[in-house]
């Protein structure tokens, strides 16, 4: 074989082996905009009900505090992430006398209730998760809309 041939022949393998490679890296998500609504119970009674938008990819830290007030009502983390179709969601949330930690998964539109306490009713977590470029999204906010606001071609 020629010198030539042979160094043709590596730089062909090359470019193939440095095209496997970059074809093999998966690619970057989007990040993806999602809504959360929750609602919180401590033993039964409502404490918070955060709305929050949020996206993929990105920590999300929430927290409710009284003026003047050294501590916060409550202090809330999500870490949403996507797999396909189904979002994994990290949830945190500590309050004053108690705190809880959960790892779950959620359909876009799926709503879960948490048990995040020591026993069933101490801290009860409730969650919506929404895409926020979806038909069942808008409809959502529609539906919280001023009844004079909907349908009058206005936007929102």
């Amino acid at each position: 074989m020629k010198r030539s041939t042979l160094m043709k022949a590596w730089l062909a393998l090359a470019l193939v082996v440095g095209l496997a490679c970059i074809t093999a890296m998966p690619t970057q998500a989007q990040a993806e905009p999602l809504y959360f609504a929750l609602e919180v119970r401590r033993e039964g009674r409502l404490v918070a009900q955060p709305k929050l938008l949020g996206e993929t990819g990105r920590t999300l830290r929430a927290e409710r505090r009284k003026p003047g007030a050294s501590e916060p009502d409550y202090r809330l983390v999500l870490t949403p992430t996507s797999e396909g179709e189904t979002f994994r969601l990290e949830l945190d949330l500590v309050l004053p006398e108690v705190k809880g930690h959960s790892q779950l998964a959620l359909l876009h539109g799926q709503e879960r209730k948490v048990q995040l306490g020591r026993y069933p009713g101490d801290l009860e977590v409730s969650l919506l998760l929404m895409k926020v470029d979806s038909p069942e999204f808008r409809a959502l906010m529609d539906l919280a809309a001023d009844p004079e606001d909907r349908g009058s071609g206005r936007p929102i």
